[in-house]
């Protein structure tokens, strides 16, 4: 029975696919294993089955486990360039199959849920750039910087092995410089950018449409066809932060209140305001999330300027859209506006 939404606490990832490849690294490494799944409600034979699941709260706890007992700190980045295209039935084969890079990044996110299921990815392709956005799917909390440093790595390694060479990506960083730096030099370049208002990668739009050598297309539309099977036999396809980032997105030019937003999830205000403090967030927060995603892309791709983004957002008051931006982003307007200069 398909329910509404996939939440933090139901059991939907293969302990097979993404924690078992966590697992082995840390095993790889001699960490105790009773250690590593310790509180996660896992044991070691019940994964080896094929059929455990566990649910984004008994994952993140995995995770928070292996942080605490290997303190290396390329093992988000190692993880990562296992995780793409991955060992992950028929949705890895159909990214392993892709004819190009749009082909690969647009069946990253239909699949999503099954290949990178913590986090949400959002492709944008404007005249110059190709954008690729991540988000919380079900509050990663203090694992979200682990979590961005894989999927980034990920990104990184599948196109450079599917493509056969290194493609220029730049890297947006929402989290303030590590003491590691060295370490996203090694994995993801030298094209970084940390204190950013969003977690991004960015790569010039000629790339798209390469031809990658060694794809079979016939092979890559069925493996696809057959991972959208096996999505739609999922709990839901999309989780509730997913689905209220993508609502509000749609919506940001309404007025949008609590209130208005659970009656369109048919659900009482006070339903998802629990539901929001579960996954470690609130709407406010949410809201504001969404807000500077659409910003972003205003600025970014449509060349906007403050006083447009404003209008675009039905901000009459100046000081209003000035203290909101700064609220959304971490910078006012002609800050965000020369930060976006510097990058060019």
């Amino acid at each position: 029975m398909r329910s509404g939404w996939l939440e933090c606490d139901i059991r939907f990832i293969p302990a097979h696919y993404q924690p078992a490849s966590l697992i082995d690294l840390a095993l790889g490494r001699g960490v105790n294993a009773h250690r590593l799944l310790q509180g996660t409600g896992l044991f070691h034979e019940d994964i080896l089955t094929g059929h455990q699941r566990v649910s984004p709260q008994q994952f993140l706890l995995l995770i928070a486990n292996v942080q605490q007992q290997m303190h290396a700190d390329d093992t988000s980045f190692l993880l990562g360039q296992q995780w793409l295209p991955g060992h992950f039935g028929a949705a890895s084969h159909a990214l392993g199959h892709a004819v190009n890079l749009l082909e690969a990044l647009e069946r990253l996110v239909r699949l999503q849920p099954l290949l990178w299921p913590l986090l949400r990815l959002r492709l944008r392709v404007d005249e110059h750039h190709i954008w690729l956005e991540w988000g919380d799917s079900f509050g990663v909390g203090a694992q979200g910087v682990f979590l961005i440093e894989a999927g980034m790595a990920a990104v990184m390694g599948m196109s450079q092995w599917l493509s056969g060479q290194r493609l220029p990506w730049s890297f947006h960083l929402s989290h303030e410089q590590p003491r590691y730096t060295e370490q996203y030099w090694v994995h993801l370049g030298e094209r970084l950018r940390f204190g950013s208002p969003l977690n991004q990668m960015c790569l010039p739009r000629d790339f798209l449409y390469k031809p990658w050598l060694g794809a079979s297309a016939t092979a890559g539309q069925v493996a696809e066809q057959e991972g959208l099977l096996m999505l739609s036999a999922l709990p839901a396809s999309q989780s509730l932060l997913d689905s209220l980032h993508d609502y509000l997105v749609a919506h940001v030019r309404r007025p949008l209140r609590l209130e208005g937003v659970a009656e369109a999830f048919d659900m009482s205000a006070a339903t998802l305001k629990r539901k929001l403090h579960k996954h470690g967030t609130g709407f406010q927060q949410q809201l504001d999330r969404a807000r500077s995603s659409v910003a972003l892309e205003l600025y970014q791709s449509r060349g906007y300027s403050s006083e447009d983004v404003a209008d675009y957002l039905n901000f009459t008051d100046r000081a209003n859209f000035r203290r909101s931006l700064r609220r959304w982003t971490g910078l006012l307007p002609s800050e965000l506006q020369n930060w976006l200069m510097s990058g060019r």
